[in-house]
């Protein structure tokens, strides 16, 4: 399968980017538009938002860091700047609900910034890179600094992931409740609540008493709407008993892993976990290098597990993976698994963007939103797609990042002067 790199990202900024400042305009070059015309404008695309039910040709105008309009046509003389997207899709900025963006302080973490230019995604959440311990300089140092938007989950191990590859959670006295609860209490600007890890290698003996403790820092740091986030792998015990843990609003993230007790069992998919997701549990997919199964994701989806988000469970170690799990290639592998282009849109820009619940309209394309956009291309033609298993199948279609816009800034051609 091919993939786009960084070198054919840049060749196709800087297509894109030609021509597009006004000449003779003094705020051109900055980005500004004054008083009557839009900061920037992208052309000529096909407009996909599924929070408005939206599909076709617009014009998408953007000024002071918002939506400003969507219009079939809009002046050329009317935007500072100006990307031409024809012939591309423009959809809400994409958003990962589940990624490792902690750089230099997770040892699997990776810069969000690089990141972008190979998924089209401007949201990214660090999903228990950090713990109590460490989260500040997370927020400081890591998202503080980070062109990209940057959400968490906090590690209810005080060292995070550290320490990998040795299980965080083999230790039980890491699984500090009352420091994760703080720590969640006083950042709730950025945190959504509490990540726990649920594989044998990762808690050994201590079963799903990591699980407990981190559904107890979530009630005990008062925070309306906090949740859990659990990874699920080869599950120890019972996996039923887990999925009983898990509240409305809790997210179950490797839900289609093939690594061993999972939720589908011998071609069958287990009554817990059907429950889990009629009482209000998030069914995420979290695919990374070990978490995703073609079989057990097609059974699962067959009896009614269908995921309401798709993440990438992207780091270090998955980014070098043969499932390749960029972004924008597990949403092309449930594309080409019957699900529609609105669905995988929908399941990584407005559904996260109602997850994740810092910012009004996050996820969508509405006037008033916050101008995250992305610039994909859907390229037809046979491909073949592989999963965690290295168990392959083929498809007829794949979607390829172009560009993305955060805030209102295009990360790539028009450069922005200042640029921040």
């Amino acid at each position: 399968m091919r993939t786009t790199n960084r070198r054919e990202f840049l060749i196709t900024s800087s297509l894109l980017g030609a021509s597009v400042l006004m000449p003779g305009q003094a705020n051109a070059q900055l980005g500004i538009g004054g008083v009557d015309r839009y900061d920037l404008v992208l052309r000529g695309g096909e407009v996909i938002d599924p929070a408005q039910k939206l599909r076709g040709k617009f014009d998408v105008a953007i000024k002071h860091g918002k939506i400003a309009a969507i219009a079939p046509s809009i002046p050329i003389e009317k935007g500072a700047q100006s990307i031409d997207a024809t012939g591309k899709l423009v959809v809400p900025g994409l958003i990962d609900l589940h990624a490792h963006t902690y750089a230099q302080g997770s040892a699997i973490g990776v810069p969000a910034d690089e990141l972008a230019f190979l998924t089209g995604t401007t949201t990214f959440v660090s999903a228990g890179d950090a713990g109590g311990n460490n989260f500040s300089a997370f927020r400081h140092f890591v998202a503080g600094q980070a062109h990209s938007r940057m959400y968490a989950f906090i590690h209810i191990s005080s060292i995070g992931l550290a320490g990998f590859p040795v299980g965080e959670m083999l230790n039980i006295d890491y699984a500090n409740i009352d420091l994760a609860a703080k720590v969640l209490a006083e950042n709730t600007d950025i945190a959504l609540g509490i990540k726990v890890r649920e594989s044998l290698d990762v808690v050994g003996a201590n079963g799903i008493e990591p699980l407990r403790r981190a559904r107890m820092a979530a009630e005990r740091s008062g925070v309306k709407g906090a949740r859990v986030m659990c990874h699920i792998g080869n599950a120890p015990g019972d996996l039923g008993a887990l999925l009983d843990l898990l509240r409305p609003g809790d997210i179950l993230t490797h839900a289609f892993s093939g690594a061993g007790n999972n939720t589908v069992q011998n071609g069958k998919l287990i009554a817990a976990a059907m429950e889990a997701k009629k009482r209000g549990v998030i069914i995420d997919v979290g695919h990374g290098g070990g978490s995703f199964s073609y079989e057990v994701a097609e059974a699962a989806i067959a009896q009614g597990l269908t995921p309401d988000t798709i993440s990438s469970d992207l780091h270090a170690y998955s980014g070098n993976s043969p499932g390749n799990p960029l972004l924008p290639n597990v949403m092309s592998k449930f594309l080409n698994m019957g699900f529609s282009l609105e669905q995988v849109i929908s399941m990584t820009t407005t559904r996260p963007g109602e997850i994740i619940n810092r910012m009004d309209k996050l996820g969508t394309l509405m006037v008033g939103a916050p101008a995250d956009v992305s610039v994909l291309q859907l390229v037809e033609g046979p491909v073949e797609f592989v999963d965690t298993l290295k168990v392959t199948r083929k498809g007829d279609k794949i979607l390829k990042p172009v560009q993305v816009v955060r805030n209102g800034i295009p990360l790539g051609r028009p450069f922005p002067s200042p640029f921040a």
